[in-house]
């Protein structure tokens, strides 16, 4: 059996399912109306027609709310579980899930001390009276939490956090896998499943197509569904006037799974990819992946990082607080998922809605597809002889001339460095932007790059089909040959180039240096060729 030998080759030739997809979302769940101290005293004093707006007056809700919560166990007979300091929560679910029969109810509810923020009193004095009074402030305190681990018939297993204490936000974690396996089973279509994805399909498109259907709107229906099941701490009343629940998006991931008909041509694949992009997480590399300009002050470490687990190697990226992650999953497929941390990053709202959550799926799967692009053409960067010779002179095309691109020149390795980090955006770039990024390279302030320059590098690089121009509007975007060569002409520059005319510049005696050692033979050989004739070496 042979072994493909390159990115290309295996991501071409090799996989057999491609499936794109939602995977784990971690959702916030608060009541708008209950998150600042003057919603707290509205709620207390004009709601429910309290004097003063009291801590005193959240302890009969709690106690009520988990009086509700025990009555439940007790009249569905469900197990509880109190989690242990460190022990993972997943690990119990996964092994109760195993032994579950039933198509929808809960699993177990389980229990555990943690950090939250809450409301107390502070002692105030009025400046003028000096009198003392209360003042509801917000805190943060260890309270208890109720984790209610569940199988819906729709989304299959997930779980609702309770914080027990006022204002009692929640948490819901749920696996758009989980929900496509669910659907498959539903319309009878025949799948292999992995640990969290699909190994094989019956009908790929159909699959595809109930991944894209999991919408905004499916997670509220299923959240209304369980929350009418399951306890709640505010009253029917309270709802009626207005205090419901509420859901942001405190985590996202979106992941590609691409299957491969040769598991070992897929490690081969991945263990050469990492080793040729280990510099991918460089602020410099990674900023328009997302889109998103990175500066001195972006908060956030930028960095690739390789982990392996056991022997299966992954690759990890960060941006600010998203991350994207590869690696071969179950020695059958190749997974690149990126996991968006704070919706915030790309100035997008974190309001579990159609227009935000279709934002977000944009944003993780244009990154997948802007890295596997990259590590596919950094890896096999052979260009052909025309295109090479095409950027070391000068071309004319309808009378318009564009000066070469040489090789060797300092500022053409700038202006081509420039194009794989604007291959990453989306809707293209400016003249503006290439002058400004293209100053960071040749080392002057973005200022003192004229537009004529701008005019003039972009002349250089749309003759030669490096880029093209965006219809109807100024802006340009890379080309699949500019990204090529691009990264063909900085690659062999960085990599074998200079280091090479180091190794050369090197003292021919000095043995470290393989170069210099070479070129000590050659000499030799030149003396001892020329000296029997007498000729001057």
């Amino acid at each position: 059996m042979s072994i493909p030998n390159t990115a290309a080759a295996v991501l071409d030739e090799h996989v057999v399912l491609e499936v794109e997809g939602m995977d784990r979302m971690y959702l916030n769940l608060y009541v708008p109306r209950l998150q600042c101290e003057t919603g707290v005293v509205g709620f207390f004093r004009h709601h429910r027609g309290a004097t003063f707006a009291s801590p005193v007056l959240m302890e009969p809700i709690t106690k009520a709310f988990v009086t509700a919560i025990d009555r439940y166990i007790r009249s569905s007979q469900v197990p509880v579980v109190e989690f242990a300091k460190g022990q993972r929560k997943d690990d119990i679910a996964k092994d109760r899930l195993a032994k579950y029969t039933g198509d929808e109810g809960v699993l177990f509810v389980g229990k555990a001390q943690e950090k939250a923020k809450v409301f107390r009193a502070q002692k105030r004095i009025d400046p003028q009276t000096g009198r003392r009074y209360p003042w509801i402030v917000r805190s943060t305190a260890m309270v208890n939490h109720y984790y209610f681990y569940c199988v819906d018939g729709d989304f299959g297993p997930f779980f609702l956090k309770f914080c027990s204490y006022f204002p009692y936000n929640a948490k819901l974690c749920i696996n758009g896998h989980e929900y496509v396996k669910r659907q498959l089973d539903k319309e009878g279509i025949e799948y292999k499943p992995l640990d969290n994805g699909i190994a094989s399909c019956a009908n790929p498109k159909r699959l595809q197509q109930i991944c894209d259907e999991l919408s905004a709107s499916k997670i509220h229906d299923l959240l209304t569904k369980w929350l009418l099941r399951l306890p709640q701490p505010l009253t029917q009343e309270d709802r009626a006037a207005g205090y419901q629940y509420g859901v942001s998006i405190l985590q996202a991931e979106f992941s590609l799974t691409q299957v491969l008909d040769r598991p070992l041509a897929g490690r081969i694949f991945f263990e050469q990819v990492i080793r040729e992009n280990l510099d991918i997480g460089r602020p410099d590399q990674v900023q328009l992946i997302f889109k998103r300009r990175v500066t001195k002050r972006t908060p956030g470490r930028f960095r690739t990082r390789v982990i392996t687990e056991g022997v299966t190697p992954s690759l990890h990226v960060d941006y600010k607080r998203t991350r994207i992650k590869q690696y071969h999953k179950e020695g059958l497929a190749l997974r690149t998922e990126t996991t968006i941390n704070d919706t915030r990053d790309f100035a997008i709202g974190k309001r579990l809605n159609p227009t935000n959550l279709d934002a977000l799926r944009q944003i993780g799967f244009t990154a997948n597809r802007r890295l596997l692009d990259v590590q596919r053409i950094s890896h096999d960067p052979a260009q052909a002889q025309d295109a090479i010779a095409l950027m070391q002179r000068p071309v004319v095309v309808n009378g318009v001339r564009a000066s070469a691109l040489r090789f060797a020149d300092e500022r053409t390795q700038c202006l081509l460095q420039t194009l794989p980090l604007f291959r990453m955006q989306p809707d293209g770039f400016t003249s503006k932007e290439l002058r400004a990024n293209l100053a960071q390279f040749i080392g002057l302030q973005p200022d003192q790059m004229r537009p004529g320059r701008g005019t003039y590098h972009l002349r250089r690089l749309k003759l030669r089909g490096l880029i093209e121009r965006i219809p109807k509007s100024n802006r340009y975007r890379v080309t699949d040959a500019g990204l090529r060569i691009s990264l063909f002409y900085t690659c062999a520059y960085n990599r074998i180039l200079r280091p090479g005319i180091a190794d050369t510049c090197t003292p021919l005696h000095d043995d470290s240096s393989k170069i210099a050692a070479a070129l000590s033979n050659l000499q030799t050989a030149i003396d001892r060729q020329c000296e029997p004739y007498k000729l001057a070496a």
